[in-house]
């Protein structure tokens, strides 16, 4: 699949050779599949939590893990479709939410604010923070780690942002100010080795492919959740009126220049889809109807997109020799998607009143860290704090540890932490 040479397989940090049967993407996938990092996403929510389905333990919510997973199955067929590795494009998809902090993008906007001394908080750098820092595997002679030290391919695959803070477009509802970004200040030398020879803001193809394979996944999927949660109703979405409630909030969210009577007719066009199910009651007919929904949208999304790419391109670009290519109806309906399930669920007064108390939750978690540091936190951080140069680089390594932490470590944490201080 598609040509790397000793460039694209360098590593930061060199290494003894490995297995000569296994590629450096091989490898890659599997330093990134056996992380601890990747492991926590499965504490970690995804839109619909453990609690709030319908189904009495049938249908167990996607979290984070099982996001990436199957992101990474969609983006490992894409990208073979599409000529490039599978492998590399694979690792970029399971590695693409490692940065998530506890309570997701909610808990980035906690973080952000807290970290605001230090140049901020990005769940996308904060990735890169983890993939060439954070992670336990590499240690080079000097004693600094080396994170993973994947190949300089793949960490260019899994930066869908690759610019500091400021530097590039504002995206959607949940960027940060100034847009989202892919690398900390204090980051930038692996960044800048990755990106060496690279076009500034240039998004490489595996990254694109992993970038809409994240959007087709959570599109489908977070709207399959609710739809069992009970959040979603099908009789809703063939409401004209509903319908029109969505658009508004896809709108608001994620299209703020797209033509409202354009995306009502994509909505009403895709639910009076043959394939688009009637009803939903939980019956083994309706789960298997609902399931053939899901394949049905992803391949629909995909496929689109392989066919458009392939008609501009061809099937042998390289990593910088193509961009993906996505119809605008295409990006119209998966928008549409992400919207129902953010007029649902996540606009939802219990929400929102939920995401204020772990935003609270999280600051004073900041705080009691902080306050009893370097003893409160991981062995591993603690030569950090104790070296850090500043309170900012010290506010960093706390930033580090909370976002290292899942939604339910977290609130253990605060609890324990808490009752220590009231002691």
């Amino acid at each position: 699949m598609g040509t790397y040479g000793e460039h694209d397989q360098a590593r930061w940090a060199p290494e003894p050779p490995g297995n000569p049967e296994r590629g450096a993407f091989e490898r890659d996938r599997a330093r990134v599949l056996h992380s601890a990092a990747l492991r926590r996403l499965a504490a970690k929510t995804q839109v619909v939590g453990p609690g709030e389905t319908r189904s009495h333990g049938q249908h167990i919510p996607r979290t984070r893990l099982t996001h990436s997973l199957e992101c990474a199955q969609i983006g490992r067929e894409l990208g073979k479709a599409l000529g490039r590795d599978p492998d590399l494009v694979e690792t970029a998809c399971l590695a693409h939410d490692l940065g998530h902090p506890p309570f997701g993008h909610n808990g980035e906007t906690a973080l952000n604010e807290l970290a605001a001394s230090c140049g901020g908080f990005e769940g996308n750098a904060q990735s890169l923070r983890l993939l060439t820092r954070l992670e336990a595997k590499v240690v080079t002679e000097d004693g600094r780690s080396a994170g993973l030290n994947l190949t300089r391919a793949a960490l260019d695959a899994a930066s869908k942002y690759p610019w500091v803070r400021g530097a590039g477009p504002v995206k959607g509802a949940f960027d940060r100010v100034g847009g989202p970004y892919g690398v900390y200040e204090d980051d930038l030398p692996v960044f800048e080795w990755f990106r060496h020879g690279v076009p500034p803001g240039k998004v490489s193809f595996e990254a694109q492919i992993m970038d809409w394979s994240d959007d087709v996944a959570y599109s489908v999927h977070d709207l399959e959740d609710a739809l069992h949660s009970g959040h979603v109703t099908l009789e809703a979405l063939r409401s004209v009126s509903e319908r029109a409630e969505i658009c508004e909030r896809t709108l608001g969210w994620y299209l703020p220049d797209a033509d409202p009577a354009e995306l009502e007719a994509v909505l009403a066009r895709l639910v009076d889809e043959p394939y688009w199910p009637r009803r939903f009651d939980g019956s083994l007919a309706d789960l298997a109807a609902l399931k053939s929904l899901t394949s049905t949208l992803i391949g629909r999304l995909c496929r689109s997109a392989q066919l458009a790419t392939l008609e501009a391109y061809g099937p042998a670009a390289g990593r910088y020799g193509a961009d993906l290519v996505v119809p605008e109806r295409t990006r119209l309906e998966c928008a549409l998607l992400k919207g129902v399930t953010a007029h649902y669920v996540m606009s939802r007064d219990d929400h929102h009143a939920k995401q204020l108390r772990q935003r609270e939750l999280i600051a004073e978690l900041a705080s009691l860290i902080t306050l009893g540091a370097p003893g409160t936190l991981e062995p591993a951080l603690r030569p950090a704090f104790v070296q850090a140069a500043d309170d900012a680089a010290r506010v960093r390594v706390v930033t580090d540890q909370i976002a290292s932490l899942t939604d339910t470590s977290a609130i253990t944490w605060h609890a324990r932490l808490s009752g220590r201080a009231a002691g």
